[in-house]
């Protein structure tokens, strides 16, 4: 018989609502990615960087849900899904026990009032398929998921073809997955993941993307990305990447918008291409506009050395890429040198920027420089000369020097 779950690792707010629960004649079991990462964590010394959440699965239906807690937000319900909203405001789902009745490959019609076992027998993964009782610690593990951990495997819940069948998204968890815990998938489900990457052309662009984040935020971003390739979901997904080698330069980053530029920056991506393949994922124009400026940043050339004008001429044309250039090119093996000299720069308090100049386009209006395209490019022009100069900084300077190059 398996040891018991450390029930006091489940936070407090969670184990009060699974109380409340079986006060009133419900099952209520503890479920989800938190379980597996603590048993995890148990048998292996460490747990994952990311860890899940502890999710309640219940006999109780929906609606008996929402009548015995006062704040309850129904984000799921017609799947049985009940977000039970804690003190602090802070939301635990509750989950009726439900198997599939028919599903379209991402979303299913389910049916309640079946046993906990049906429950686990619908989750993707064994890893994922147990649960424990919120008194006692007790684990229901029908599909001997305490026993892939040990062993490091990952395997699916019954028929591995099937259940990608029902969800196309598991193609992408199973490679997070065994990337985050340092799984190998066991055969069976490999070759029926394998087949299934062709599916997912279907999937949301934002459920990729999610999955992709999920996958460069584990401890090795190498690991995840080789076995995307290696299944065929990263030709797939990111066609763009094809060229890329040398994975394990990406370990070097722990960010993921940051392993996503370098990615597509080592294969060639050209601007245009890496700000198109992000906008096909969804990703923020915030995170479109920082890979596009890091990819033309290491496209583009460096200082050539570590004289200060230079640098801070090539810090000024980089903008706020400069930090991911220079470390895109440092995991590269390059640019030896120049991260102290941006330093000296940026302790300098030197200008960079238009806006940094001790003069504006007001100031050379006020002095008799008409307004224009011309006044802007004038302005440029004395950037110019501060980046060679800083000390030339300055509001006399600067007009009496705009007044020459009018």
């Amino acid at each position: 018989m398996a040891e018991p779950f450390p029930v006091a690792r489940i936070p407090a707010a969670s184990q009060r609502i699974a109380a409340r629960l079986i006060e009133r004649g419900h099952a209520a079991w503890f479920v989800g990615g938190a379980v597996r990462d603590v048993l995890f964590e148990r048998l292996h010394g460490r747990a994952p960087r990311r860890t899940g959440d502890f999710d309640i699965a219940t006999s109780a239906l929906p609606e008996e849900v929402r009548r015995l807690f006062p704040r309850t937000v129904p984000v799921g319900i017609e799947h049985g899904t009940v977000a039970v909203l804690d003190e602090s405001g802070v939301p635990h789902e509750v989950t009726t026990f439900r198997r599939d009745v028919k599903t379209d490959g991402r979303h299913a019609v389910v049916e309640f009032g079946v046993s906990l076992e049906d429950d686990l027998a619908r989750r993707d993964f064994t890893v994922n398929a147990i649960a424990v009782h919120p008194a006692s610690g007790e684990l229901r593990d029908p599909f001997a998921g305490l026993r892939d951990i040990a062993s490091r495997r990952l395997a699916a819940v019954g028929e591995p073809a099937q259940r990608f069948l029902e969800d196309r998204l598991r193609v992408l968890r199973a490679l997070r997955f065994a990337a985050a815990l340092e799984l190998d998938i066991e055969p069976g489900t490999w070759d029926a993941l394998v087949a299934a990457v062709s599916d997912l052309e279907h999937l949301s662009r934002e459920r990729v993307r999610e999955e992709w984040r999920k996958t460069l935020e584990s401890a090795r971003p190498s690991v995840g990305v080789a076995l995307w390739r290696r299944s065929g979901a990263l030709a797939a997904v990111w066609p763009e990447l094809a060229p890329l080698d040398d994975l394990e330069r990406l370990d070097r980053f722990d960010d993921h918008v940051l392993v996503t530029a370098a990615a597509l920056a080592w294969s060639g991506a050209s601007r245009a291409a890496a700000e198109a393949a992000l906008r096909r994922l969804r990703f923020s124009n915030a995170e479109v506009e920082r890979v596009g400026a890091a990819v033309e940043g290491v496209r583009g050339r460096g200082p050539g050395s570590g004289d200060p004008a230079a640098v801070r001429r090539w810090m000024s044309a980089t903008g706020p890429a400069v930090d991911d250039v220079l470390a895109i090119w440092e995991a590269a093996g390059s640019a030896a040198g120049l991260r102290a000299a941006v330093e000296a720069v940026r302790a300098s308090g030197g200008p960079l920027t238009l806006r940094d100049l001790a003069i504006s386009g007001d100031d050379l209006i006020a002095a008799g420089i008409p307004a224009g395209p011309q006044l802007g490019e004038l302005l440029r022009r004395l950037l110019d000369e501060v980046l060679a100069d800083p000390s030339r900084n300055n509001r006399a300077w600067l007009l009496r020097r705009a007044a020459e190059l009018r």
